[in-house]
């Protein structure tokens, strides 16, 4: 094992150093980001090329998480959050995570809203039987709505009271972007896979030209049921309430909230795992898959993509 050393500027956070484990030409880079632990796996290259590349995506995941986490004070998403209505200038990153906020929420016919953050203060997934009052939700709901907000590019004005919270797609956006600029320098033969918290996407077979093994875990967590699936390209995400639940009388209540009620959505599956071109669109159907609820399965197989649904 082998701590890749990273500057204090590109960690200022703290967090653990990278690890690197392997050798020859087969190496797993191990680290935590995004409140998830993260690893890539490379084949075909030298110790050099894996410590850069490891570095690289410790380094970079920790930008974003730094830049489109709502909780790091004075962050961009801080600022829009604070900033009681009056517009703020938005780089052009920002923005493209704006634009595709938008898409998602004309796609999902409202469902999937940027600003249903704010229903957190009425809700603790902490597997009890908590439930809150439903004046609470209904004070909340005046606080979401994508359209309340206006966004004209490069300008964001967000009414007082209201938040964005991109926890729904930066994970995903993170592995596509770290990817793609690992693919571009990786020497022939050579393959990776990006991983952050299950959410992970590859170049392409390994480079025995074997597929990547992955497994998808059971949400009643046995340890004799969990699937391995073969991964030749491509990109896999999962969506599910595994670990953020309440349980009450019998029923189960998902983490997975509909923003028009306040309250989760009902007879949503445990989880929902898609295999898709790239980890943010995968993203993007489980969630969408999770928020049709008992018309999770009906969804997937209309948009003719491989899923896997637990319930």
């Amino acid at each position: 094992m082998n701590t890749i050393t990273v500057s204090a500027k590109d960690n200022p956070a703290g967090h653990p150093l990278p690890e690197l484990r392997g050798a020859q030409l087969s190496w797993q880079g191990h680290f935590e980001a995004m409140a998830s632990p993260c690893e890539i796996l490379l084949e075909g290259v030298d110790r050099k090329f894996a410590e850069q590349a490891l570095t690289f995506a410790a380094t970079e995941a920790w930008r974003l998480e730094r830049k489109f986490s709502r909780y790091v004070s004075g962050n961009p998403v801080d600022r829009i959050n604070r900033s009681k209505g009056e517009p703020v200038t938005v780089d052009d990153e920002m923005a493209l995570m704006l634009d595709y906020a938008a898409q998602c929420h004309g796609l999902s016919h409202g469902r999937f809203d940027i600003t249903s953050g704010v229903l957190r203060r009425a809700w603790r997934f902490d597997g009890s039987d908590h439930l809150p009052e439903q004046k609470e939700t209904d004070a909340l709901l005046k606080l979401v709505g994508w359209n309340k907000l206006a966004w004209q590019r490069p300008q964001l004005a967000l009414p007082e009271g209201m938040e964005i919270d991109f926890g729904g797609i930066g994970k995903e956006y993170a592995v596509d972007r770290v990817l793609l600029d690992l693919k571009r320098s990786l020497p022939e033969g050579g393959s990776v896979l990006v991983n952050f918290g299950g959410d992970l996407a590859c170049s392409g077979p390994r480079a025995n030209d074997k597929a990547w093994i992955v497994g998808v875990e059971d949400h009643q967590r046995r340890p004799d049921s969990s699937e391995t699936l073969s991964l030749r390209g491509g990109a896999l995400a999962t969506s599910g309430d595994s670990r953020r639940y309440l349980l009450k009388n019998g029923i189960r209540y998902s983490h997975i909230l509909d923003p028009h009620t306040g309250w989760p959505v009902p007879d949503a599956p445990h989880s929902v795992t898609v295999a898709a071109p790239t980890c943010t669109l995968a993203g993007m159907l489980a969630t969408f898959a999770m928020l049709k609820g008992a018309g999770a399965e009906l969804f997937l197989e209309q948009q003719d993509v491989q899923f896997w649904v637990q319930r």
